[in-house]
């Protein structure tokens, strides 16, 4: 009998063990997040700064997880040029692919999925603010571990408004991932102007991919 797991029910420990997916310790495997980031005008900064006062006055509240991708990663994405070709949004894309070794399927549906043609560019998972970002890091690696194309990379911001962490993972020369340090707006710099400026970072290194790949 075929076994069925919801992606949200996975502990990490599940998620690299169904995977054989391996945590890289070597600094040199994700910088993405700190290298080179584009930069942000004063215009975008003003915004940014409008966004987190707005999101701190909301944050005193309780929270919906809709709320949260409404009020913080739509504004986000937006700024970071997401919403534009050639990277196209999807809402609650469905994911159910099968593990090989035992036939078990796995299935669930992504928050927010950017795609730049058949390539996964980034996975955003994002949760009700009293979640911490542990919860979500399982379930958007799992997302991760399902894009069609292991040839290149795919990039994913876990966030529940108030923190973020970024994370990739790399198929190459086998599965690994890593995450990056946690941002927040609970710090006196503004730390959107990093999340937007990695978001970029990571639209940006799509664009030197070749245009057409099999999955």
């Amino acid at each position: 009998m075929t076994q069925k797991t919801v992606i949200n029910e996975l502990t990490l420990a599940e998620v690299e063990q169904q995977f054989g997916l391996q945590r890289a310790n070597e600094p040199s495997f994700f910088t993405e997040w700190q290298d080179e980031l584009l930069p942000i005008s004063t215009t975008e900064a003003q915004w940014l700064d409008k966004l987190k006062a707005d999101f701190l006055s909301l944050e005193r509240y309780s929270l919906h997880e809709e709320l949260v991708k409404m009020a913080m990663v739509g504004p986000l994405l937006s700024i970071a040029g997401f919403f534009q070709a050639p990277f196209y949004p999807k809402a609650e894309a469905e994911v159910s692919f099968t593990i090989d070794d035992d036939g078990s399927v796995i299935r669930g549906r992504i928050d927010l999925l950017l795609t730049k043609q058949q390539f996964w560019i980034v996975v955003i998972e994002s949760k009700n603010r009293r979640f911490s970002l542990i919860e979500a890091i399982p379930q958007a690696l799992t997302y991760m571990m399902a894009s069609p194309n292991h040839a290149y990379p795919t990039f994913g911001l876990v966030t529940n408004g108030t923190h973020f962490t970024f994370l990739k993972v790399s198929h190459q020369p086998s599965p690994s991932y890593a995450t990056s340090p946690e941002l927040s707006l609970n710090r006196t710099e503004n730390e959107l102007y990093s999340v937007v400026q990695t978001l970029r970072k990571f639209g940006h290194i799509t664009q030197q991919w070749p245009k057409t790949l099999s999955a």
